[in-house]
């Protein structure tokens, strides 16, 4: 087993194969895009049909974020069961569609950065050339369709556990929401619900993350060893006990970046807001905003096949994926 490399160092080689790859960060921001239109259609869907049977605006009824709008459209189709089981049920069929085709994306992505990072070579080390540059890019169409069908249905299947496990999440959470609710109703005391919520949502993030980062892992194992769902899932045990350090490393530092640029996002979006009350000069904020929207996903989706990419390199160091990395050679 060879040594993990330090932390900017995985992180930079990281940042330099998904740059030589950036056609796997448009691919990755396109799929998300679409996931969350096609979440977004049959809400809309619902929004206009709840004006209709109201008479409202829907533009009044779209104020706000998606979430309250589906609040709205539940909250009107309630006394309509069939109406509110084909809305949920029309919500279901498409996020669960759309999310198929993100997995099996997913699939030509990884395969795509696992071989750029087995040709890579030492990328990483100064000076960067071109020529060391060029060798780590991988990507190609052709190889890309390949990576989605071989690992279409691992893929596929890993990602329906993942759903599994939201879908059990969120159960448990609003479950305890209203539980606690109204025990604590019932026994008069409600000046502390506030802070337990607070603590229950932190832990509900806490735990989101945490599933995100072993379902990003086991992809990578799954891709890189080019095993099922279980093989990687142990595979990934003994990774994670004998590495820890580096993958929370790498995990603490992308994390960080993360949150400096969602804040950078969210400066921006404030700034264009109040340009968008000059007169005259709100007629510039739509394609500012767009351009906005682009970077911040663009920026989002490097950085997180970034920290994938070094999560990769530790682990092809670590000696699990040698076999992977000569069958790619081979292939």
């Amino acid at each position: 087993m060879a040594q993990p490399l330090p932390l900017r160092t995985a992180l930079e080689r990281g940042a330099l194969v998904t740059a030589a790859n950036w056609q796997v960060v448009v691919v990755q921001l396109t799929a998300e895009t679409l996931l969350k239109v096609a979440i977004a259609v049959p809400v809309l869907a619902g929004v206009f049909l709840v004006a209709v049977d109201l008479g409202a605006d829907a533009v009044d009824l779209l104020q706000g974020d998606l979430l309250t709008s589906a609040r709205v459209v539940y909250g009107s189709l309630r006394a309509s069961p069939i109406a509110l089981a084909a809305f949920l049920g029309a919500v279901a069929l498409s996020t669960v569609a759309a999310a198929i085709f993100t997995f099996i994306t997913k699939g030509g992505t990884v395969r795509t950065l696992v071989r750029a990072e087995s040709q890579a070579g030492p990328i990483e080390q100064p000076p960067l050339r071109l020529a060391g540059f060029t060798r780590a890019a991988a990507w190609s169409i052709d190889q890309f369709l390949d990576g989605c069908r071989h690992l279409s249905r691992r893929y596929v299947r890993l990602g329906l556990v993942l759903l599994a496990v939201y879908l059990v999440t969120a159960a448990a959470y609003l479950s305890f929401l209203y539980t606690g609710m109204r025990v604590m109703s019932e026994g008069g005391v409600i000046a502390g619900w506030p802070f337990i919520a607070l603590a229950a949502s932190s832990a509900l993030i806490v735990w989101v993350t945490l599933v995100n980062l072993v379902y990003i892992l086991v992809q990578m194992i799954m891709a890189a060893d080019d095993v099922g769902v279980r093989a990687a899932a142990g595979r990934l045990a003994r990774f994670a006990q004998d590495d820890a350090r580096q993958v929370a490393g790498i995990f603490g530092v992308v994390l960080l970046l993360f949150l400096m640029a969602a804040a950078a996002s969210l400066l921006a979006t404030a700034g264009l807001g109040l340009i968008a009350f000059v007169p005259l000069a709100g007629f510039a904020v739509l394609p500012l905003q767009l351009a906005a929207w682009l970077l911040r996903g663009l920026l989002l989706q490097f950085l997180g096949l970034t920290a994938f990419t070094a999560y990769l390199a530790q682990y092809q160091r670590y000696g699990e994926g040698a076999g992977a990395r000569a069958g790619l050679r081979s292939a």
